[in-house]
């Protein structure tokens, strides 16, 4: 078992850069998958990036280019560095475990956050 506690959302505007975080409790994150995903308003909950044990890191073609995932084993912590961010990047944003080594849908997760909200006003 283990909790993902996210941190680091809020309200920005259009162009602005967040850094989300992610702290593991219980387990080290190092033996996971990890991910974010985001969720809008009326939408379904939608894959963002992934980064692997190896910390090899994918991205969905939204945020490619703008969007940076990155972990610290030594904070059992996952990050998640947003620039140039959109109206259209509004959602909350989910931390995510996973024991597969590529996730990109909701079925691949094991663990997940309670989410952090962001907003991009235009």
């Amino acid at each position: 078992q283990v909790q993902l506690v996210e941190s680091g959302g809020g309200q920005v505007q259009a162009g602005d850069s967040l850094r989300l975080s992610c702290a593991g409790i219980g387990r080290a994150l190092r033996m996971f998958t990890m991910a974010w995903f985001r969720q809008a308003p009326g939408k379904e909950r939608e894959f963002v990036s992934g980064i692997r044990r190896t910390s090899s890191t994918y991205y969905a073609d939204s945020v490619k280019g703008r969007f940076t995932i990155s972990r610290d084993n030594a904070k059992n912590s996952v990050y998640l560095q947003m620039n140039s961010l959109k109206p259209e990047d509004t959602a909350v944003y989910y931390c995510a475990a996973s024991g597969r080594s590529d996730v990109g849908l909701r079925a691949d997760i094991d663990y997940w956050g309670l989410g952090t909200q962001v907003t991009v006003s235009s």
